[in-house]
């Protein structure tokens, strides 16, 4: 599964765990298109890499628009008599109740218009006005429908990505193994999706980095903040590591489901904090598609998310938004 590395690091001060009589396991490689970093401490000193990693293939088998034969490219294609597993109906759940949540701003229905300007898989298409009016008639997460375990289309057209939240999944289902085997202190980071679960040894708080939003499509940015975790995950959503320029426009990577084109606002980047990756990952997707100003609105309403939002202003300077629950959780990356 491919989706951009997103927009935090894992970041440790010097020094770190030396003060520790247990030694962390550190287990780290490639999965959906992007790395993986694992973190645990374990008295029986086990390594999970093997285990793990076949969690990740079956993983991408379930939800993964880059494999021809995963169960969501079957139902893309239309094959029948396809039966959804428990990775993809926790996924289509979640998907569908951000959907309502956002009013549309999270629509994972959106894959037509996603590969049409060249950011999934399929052929980039010459963007024309009437062509994307017309992949708008098949876009709508009302179009499709669970059944016990079949999908059910209104439309056959209608095709679904979950690239946009599943590697925040994807962090819950490993955080989910370490806790089966009673790992107490860890932190899984999957292409910067990440969760920290209790503290590490030394009684500190994992730490996690926030990247500034600067347009690089090829290396981390600087760090413009620094998140302290527990039982915590963290998602960031931006504009500036992904995105296309068609005719000296620059076109970011997130698609609005209600115009059909690339978002168009001053929200630059999105770190939304929850107690599931999945959450704080699709959520971070609804509110930088929505904007500053709903998305302040929405946060409001929805308090069981914090937010760290980096927006620019009419001069052009970096500006941050962050919801009261972060105030003890949250530093700026210069004071540390």
């Amino acid at each position: 599964m491919k989706k951009t590395v997103f927009f935090f690091v894992l970041f440790f001060l010097s020094g770190r765990f030396l003060f520790s009589q247990e030694e962390p396991i550190l287990l780290s490689g490639n999965a959906q298109g992007t790395t993986y970093h694992i973190t645990y401490f374990d008295k029986q000193n086990r390594d999970f890499q093997v285990e793990i990693e076949k969690i990740l293939q079956a993983f991408d088998k379930s939800v993964s628009t880059y494999l021809p034969t995963s169960i969501i490219s079957r139902i893309n294609s239309n094959q029948k008599n396809v039966i959804v597993d428990d990775y993809f109906i926790a996924c289509f759940k979640k998907a569908k109740e951000v959907w309502k949540n956002t009013d549309g701003a999270f629509d994972p229905t959106v894959y037509p218009l996603v590969n049409a300007w060249g950011f999934g898989p399929g052929k980039k298409q010459t963007i024309e006005k009437s062509k994307i009016d017309s992949m708008l008639k098949f876009v709508g997460f009302d179009l499709i429908e669970l059944k016990g375990k079949t999908i059910v289309k209104r439309d056959l057209r209608v095709s679904l990505d979950f690239n946009a939240f599943a590697q925040g999944y994807s962090v819950d289902v490993v955080s989910e193994f370490l806790d089966s085997k009673k790992i107490t202190s860890y932190l899984v980071e999957i292409g910067g999706e990440v969760y920290a679960k209790g503290k590490k040894p030394d009684g500190e708080n994992w730490k996690v980095g926030i990247e500034k939003p600067i347009e690089n499509k090829d290396s981390k940015n600087p760090l413009k903040a620094i998140a302290k975790l527990e039982n915590m995950a963290i998602a960031t959503s931006g504009n500036y590591h992904k995105f296309i320029v068609i005719d000296g426009v620059k076109y970011a990577h997130h698609i609005d489901p209600k115009t059909g084109y690339p978002t168009k606002n001053n929200l630059l980047s999105a770190s939304l904090f929850s107690k599931t990756c999945i959450s704080s990952d699709a959520n971070a997707t609804g509110v930088l598609v929505m904007g500053l100003e709903k998305a302040k609105e929405f946060l409001k309403v929805h308090t069981e998310l914090q937010a760290y939002l980096i927006y620019s202003d009419e001069q052009g300077n970096y500006r941050v938004y962050e919801t009261p629950g972060l105030n003890s959780i949250v530093s700026d990356a210069e004071e540390e």
